[in-house]
């Protein structure tokens, strides 16, 4: 490694050489959905209000020192293997000041970036023991892209709010605000880790290692019983399958969790890794944080609209095409949503004409 490298105390990293990133904004990896439900998180009513309290409320001291005396603090002496990999990702995606990290007794395999005036990292004993070392470094570099995205800040105030609501209920929002925030919180975070798992692909430059690190997460050891194109296949059939009940059901079973599913965020940072823009970062031409200050908000959100006006109109999802029908102005809506809902509302009979009927019912039983 260069002189700077060891300047920058980043000595003694692994010997696998990879590319690094001098000066790389966050904007580079994160996705369009995560800085846009980012943006709307914002304009909730009261979360200023919120954010302002807790900001001040929350024992980011006390956080410090619980990690201290429960848990083992990664260094030169202990667990030095993730010491290398976390001043080598920190190296890659320049990160001045290598965040202090961890590990923490946890048979559920699990790693989180939290704190409001410096970041901190802990991962547990459960996904120390479930990954290898090139899958385990993916991970470290997922939460240091979290540490420089700066969304440690919002992840704690969601773990604030989501363990500790009854102490909160005096602020002037009442509980059903305070759910609101949550909810958006945990929407903004799903987006969140689709971001950080960019960054961990730009750490660890080894898009299978990734894959396998998601696909552990989700069947655990049994990795020479898992397929990678068959893992990714199951999210092409969980985006694309069923009817409007199937996709009113997806939002309800994904609304309580902090992270999103394991085969989508596989599947979407394959999408990325085979993208243009990943291979541009790759040959050196990405956004610089020098230039952060001078990035419109407007062309950010503008670009998030795009990305999702592309991603509902590309979805298979039944209700995505619906609402891309809407858009188009198709006609016979409620006759789609009829049929989407697989006969939620009963079809009237036969010889009686239906509202709006041209005369043509050959296709009343049309599956789409």
């Amino acid at each position: 490694m260069s002189d700077g490298h060891e300047h920058n105390g980043h000595e003694n990293v692994p010997s696998r050489q990879r590319r690094r990133f001098p000066g790389i904004s966050s904007r580079a990896y994160e996705h369009p959905a995560d800085r846009s439900a980012l943006v709307a998180l914002r304009k909730l009513s009261g979360f200023d209000t919120v954010f302002k309290a807790l900001s001040g409320l929350l024992p980011e001291r006390s956080l410090r020192l619980l990690f201290l005396s429960d848990s083992v603090r990664v260094s030169d002496q202990q667990f030095a293997h993730l010491n290398d990999m976390l001043r080598d990702a920190c190296y890659i995606l320049d990160l001045e000041k290598v965040p202090p990290m961890y590990v923490n007794q946890d048979p559920v395999p699990n790693a989180m970036c939290i704190g409001l005036d410096e970041p901190i990292i802990v991962v547990t004993t459960g996904l120390l023991e479930l990954l290898d070392e090139e899958e385990m470094r993916t991970v470290i570099g997922h939460e240091v892209g979290h540490a420089l995205s700066g969304h440690s800040v919002y992840r704690t105030i969601l773990l604030f709010l989501t363990s500790l609501a009854v102490r909160v209920a005096w602020i002037p929002l009442g509980n059903i605000a305070i759910m609101a925030i949550v909810t958006a919180l945990r929407e903004w975070f799903r987006k969140s880790e689709l971001s950080a798992d960019r960054a961990g692909l730009l750490v660890g430059q080894d898009l299978q290692s990734s894959m396998r690190g998601l696909m552990k997460l989700a069947g655990g050891h049994h990795l020479h019983e898992m397929n990678v194109d068959a893992f990714l296949k199951q999210a092409e059939e969980y985006e694309a399958g069923g009817d409007l009940r199937d996709s009113v059901l997806k939002i309800l079973n994904v609304l309580p969790r902090s992270h999103p599913f394991t085969t989508v965020r596989a599947a979407e940072l394959k999408k990325w890794a085979e993208s243009r823009d990943y291979q541009r970062i790759m040959d050196g031409h990405y956004p610089r944080r020098a230039e952060d200050k001078d990035t419109s908000v407007t062309d950010s959100f503008r670009e998030s609209a795009s990305h999702y006006a592309t991603h509902v109109k590309s979805s298979k999802d039944p209700l995505m095409k619906l609402v891309t029908d809407i858009a188009d102005g198709a006609g016979d809506l409620g006759g789609r949503v009829r049929r989407g809902f697989g006969g939620f509302t009963s079809a009237p009979p036969k010889d009686e004409p239906r509202r709006g009927d041209t005369g043509d019912t050959g296709d009343q039983g049309s599956g789409n």
